[in-house]
């Protein structure tokens, strides 16, 4: 949900050399406009109407959103997963709604597969540069990583749209037939659950969903020893997750499947991670070098409002 800046413009507040200043200056020094903006939302005072502005240079004429908004999807062609960070982005400054979003639920709906889910990259991206990790196929399926997110936010957001009927039922039938996992895949349908409709189904999923990410220790329960946690198949080495990376906010229902001890531990590593820049490193394979310098400011605010939900100091 949009986080209520106190006021406009945007003002420093935080104490020199704390954990915000640090990241400050880093964003200035390396981010994309839109996340100077973000940035400035969220820590700084800023507005929303600029990071609206910044967010509309991504929008392509088919209400979708292009232009590398997913940094290790290259060119200008819409896709699923620029379109869902542009809703992120939208639900984080409260202009989740209204003309822009009905435009978006069009582009969905002609994106999605024939069980009406949205794969995780439209073949239109075969013409430009993208990760490895990504490939493009040319009849992708509908997929929980790329339809779950946008469903719930859709949701959290109280949006009613034809497209959206098919796309939840394929979320329940995906999380809830979910056997062997990965964790991207487990924080889509975190991201489906914390806002889907019908609550005491999503807490019965989510209670499922939580010992299945134990069981399979896709979660880094004590961050001294990593080595005793597998890394999944096809990630790189050392792209662990940990308890906070499911649970980004104190309530979420992937807050219940961890003690808090462990999440204690988690944050502690979280803070600890950002680096002598002021950023927050990558966890995953670079693999140019212009992607990993656009996700790192993104990393970086989304690190630092993790901190400050469960009330961790930043600016002392």
């Amino acid at each position: 949900m949009a986080e209520k800046p106190l006021s406009s413009p945007p003002s420093p507040s935080a104490a020199p050399g704390s954990p915000l200043a640090r990241a400050e200056r880093f964003v200035w020094l390396t981010a994309r406009v839109l996340e100077q903006r973000r940035f400035a939302y969220h820590f700084l005072r800023g507005g929303a109407d600029p990071v609206e502005a910044a967010l509309t240079a991504y929008l392509d004429e088919d209400g979708g959103y292009g232009h590398a908004l997913e940094p290790d999807l290259r060119g200008p062609v819409s896709q699923p997963l620029h379109t869902a960070h542009a809703l992120r982005v939208l639900d984080s400054i409260g202009r989740c709604g209204g003309l822009r979003v009905e435009r978006i639920c069009r582009y969905l709906t002609a994106v999605s597969t024939h069980e009406g889910a949205l794969p995780a990259i439209h073949p239109s991206q075969r013409a430009y540069p993208s990760a490895p990790f990504v490939p493009v196929v040319d009849d992708p399926p509908g997929e929980l990583l790329s339809t779950g997110p946008v469903v719930g936010t859709l949701h959290r957001n109280q949006v009613w749209h034809a497209w959206l009927f098919r796309a939840t039922e394929f979320c329940w039938t995906a999380v809830e037939s979910l056997e062997k996992s990965h964790p991207y895949e487990v924080q889509a349908a975190v991201a489906f659950l914390d806002s889907a409709p019908d609550r005491p189904r999503a807490e019965a999923a989510a209670d499922r969903l939580g010992r299945l990410v134990r069981e399979q220790r896709l979660a880094v329960l004590d961050p001294d020893r990593p080595e005793e946690f597998p890394v999944a198949d096809g990630y790189a080495p050392g792209e662990h997750h940990y308890p906070h990376d499911y649970a980004r906010v104190p309530d979420s229902l992937a807050r219940g499947w961890f003690t808090d001890e462990e999440l204690s531990r988690s944050l502690d590593f979280l803070a600890a991670e950002q680096s002598e820049d002021g950023g927050w490193p990558l966890r995953w394979r670079a693999w140019a070098p212009g992607s990993a310098l656009e996700w790192r400011p993104i990393v970086t605010i989304e690190a630092l409002r993790t901190l400050r939900a469960y009330g961790r100091p930043l600016d002392g």
